[in-house]
């Protein structure tokens, strides 16, 4: 943004600086900044990322595309590729996604985009119906490696996912708990998907002891909405 006024750019950054803090949290408002900054700046890369950024986390996937594509442009830059293939994933075009997962570009990115892109083509098989074969496009140095990457909590989640519709359920079980030990942000929600698959219910111990109360203010004998409700008494409905 060096190229723009100074009172402009300090309009655009703060724009998205709200698209950056609201993106996970308040998508709808992340958009609307970035609609904002689009209007001040639409040829910044940073702004057409940034708008296709938000535009993506409303599932505004043909806009996001023009949004990647533009920033692509500008920059020459291949690190949009993996979530340009997504957006075609998004827009009902998987065929079109695993044509990307195969071009040059991805030989390209680095290994956080390989993988992402990884992650991409699997969808797109599954998308397709194609399950057997989003397991085996999973399967990968990354998936097996002892240490722990940015995104090993999430390739293992997808992999112990498409076990799981596959059918394959101990499978699932056992990688749904390998992405548990290495999801430390909280990424995934594989630590649910592991005590539901071992029959494990919790139950909001909050909403407990408001039941309790309840059941305490209650004539014995006397169910609450039997009392409010003199119907009840002889079984007739609303």
């Amino acid at each position: 943004m060096q190229s723009l006024p100074k009172t402009l750019a300090e309009d655009v950054a703060r724009n998205l600086v709200m698209v950056a803090r609201l993106l996970d949290e308040d998508p709808e408002a992340a958009y609307a900044y970035s609609k904002i900054a689009l209007r001040l700046a639409s040829r910044v890369a940073a702004v057409r990322e940034a708008g296709g950024f938000a535009a993506y986390a409303n599932q505004k996937y043909s806009e996001a595309l023009a949004e990647f594509r533009a920033a692509r442009r500008m920059t020459g830059s291949v690190e949009l590729w993996p979530v340009m293939a997504d957006c075609e994933r998004g827009l009902g075009r998987p065929e079109k996604a695993l044509d990307m997962a195969g071009a040059p570009e991805v030989h390209k990115l680095d290994k956080a985009g390989q993988v992402e892109m990884r992650l991409v083509a699997a969808g797109a098989r599954r998308d397709m119906g194609q399950l057997d074969a989003a397991i085996v496009t999973l399967q990968s140095p990354e998936l097996a490696a002892h240490s722990v990457q940015p995104w090993t909590a999430r390739l293992r989640y997808a992999y112990a996912d498409a076990l799981l519709a596959a059918g394959r359920e101990q499978e699932a079980r056992e990688w749904f708990a390998k992405a548990v030990e290495s999801d430390r942000d909280g990424s995934t929600d594989a630590s649910d998907r592991l005590a539901e698959l071992d029959g494990v219910e919790f139950m909001d111990a909050l909403d407990e002891r408001e039941g309790e109360s309840e059941g305490e203010g209650a004539p014995q004998g006397e169910g609450v909405n039997d009392a409010q409700d003199p119907s009840a008494e002889d079984g007739e409905k609303d």
